[in-house]
């Protein structure tokens, strides 16, 4: 998730996207130009064409065969098969990226005294989710240390800490994830410049 802040005297807000970064676009369009190369292979193995025409210098090494042709079934009919599918994947993942799902913003507003938390989900009636919060409900912002473990071969404890608001309704309400990759200088300077900004208590 990429967090961009943008400050006034009265205002903060942080921009959140969420599915636009950067690995996500490079797996929608790795996924694209699979699925593109698989459903190329099933129609030249439907048509009865030749997939691969090597050259004369390379068809003469041993082992090179001169062409390379699939039969449609069952070759041909699996790659189709796989082909569609992968296509529809990466058309999923570009819409995704189109709408931006799961970006957004927050906002922390002194002048009207309000907390909105806007996301953007699919197209329809929850296109946008708006969970709004008096700042006097807000308690304080808290820095949550857990522990986790990684490894597959050799068990390995890592410390991940996530920045909370505690307010008195909606109680703990995650302002960062794990998945942000944050070090944990940005994650005390983010909890401590919102502490700042609402004047309430940072706590560990």
């Amino acid at each position: 998730m990429s967090i961009i802040k943008k400050r006034c005297k009265e205002v903060l807000i942080y921009s959140i996207t969420e599915s636009r970064k950067i690995s996500n676009i490079f797996s929608a369009f790795i996924i694209l130009l699979g699925s593109l190369g698989l459903l190329l292979v099933a129609i030249s193995s439907y048509l009865g064409m030749d997939l691969f025409i090597f050259s004369e210098e390379i068809s003469n090494f041993p082992f090179i065969p001169d062409y390379i042709y699939f039969p449609f079934i069952p070759q041909g009919a699996a790659m189709a098969f796989y082909g569609i599918g992968g296509l529809f994947i990466s058309f999923y993942l570009w819409w995704i990226l189109l709408w931006d799902i799961g970006g957004g913003y927050d906002i922390f507003d002194k002048k009207k005294k309000k907390v909105w938390f806007v996301r953007w989900g699919f197209p329809g009636k929850n296109r946008r989710i708006i969970l709004k919060i008096p700042m006097n409900e807000i308690q304080s912002i808290r820095i949550i240390t857990g522990v986790q473990e990684r490894g597959i071969f050799t068990r390995t404890l890592t410390y991940e800490s996530i920045v909370y608001m505690e307010t008195i309704e909606q109680g703990f309400i995650p302002l960062t994830r794990i998945e942000d990759n944050l070090t944990p200088p940005e994650i005390a300077n983010k909890a401590g410049e919102l502490a700042f900004f609402l004047g309430v208590p940072l706590l560990y």
